[in-house]
């Protein structure tokens, strides 16, 4: 198996970038949404526009995106042996706390769907900006490898 991803390293590693685009393009996009829909009035034509979005964003684009990336990044960490790097250590942990983050999104929208609204738009700006941070520190893990 280590000889078979070898060879298909660097396909594997062109798909786990690419889905990793569309799976930050999501966790950016849907707290967005949730700020616009927040400021929709309940019950209305508005408010069920933004559920459909929403569910349509987790279910088309993130939900695939989460399982594709997970699935290439296992295989590219057997095909690099990467398990005992303490920069894969922190990546994992990173990659660990944005899957938190994505189903702690994905309930949020259900919660918005049933038309609790828990969170301002304050602070829903404030949590969007936990998938970039995180995304910075993973990239400087796997480029720089700085231990």
């Amino acid at each position: 198996m280590q000889q078979v991803l070898a060879m298909l390293y660097l396909w594997l590693k062109a798909g786990h970038v690419i889905f990793v685009i569309f799976w930050m393009a999501g966790l950016f996009m849907l707290p967005r949404f949730f700020v616009y829909h927040q400021e929709a009035p309940e019950g209305s034509p508005e408010n069920a526009i933004w559920v459909d979005r929403e569910r349509k964003l987790m279910k088309i684009i993130m939900w695939p995106a989460l399982v594709v990336v997970w699935v290439l990044g296992l295989l590219l960490t057997v095909s690099g042996e990467w398990f005992t790097q303490g920069w894969f250590h922190v990546k994992l942990l990173a990659v660990l706390v944005l899957t938190a983050y994505h189903f702690w999104l994905a309930a949020y929208a259900q919660n918005l769907a049933a038309g609790i609204r828990k969170l301002s738009g304050k602070k829903l700006r404030l949590l969007n900006e936990i998938p970039g941070v995180t995304a910075a520190i993973i990239v400087i893990m796997v480029i720089v490898k700085p231990f």
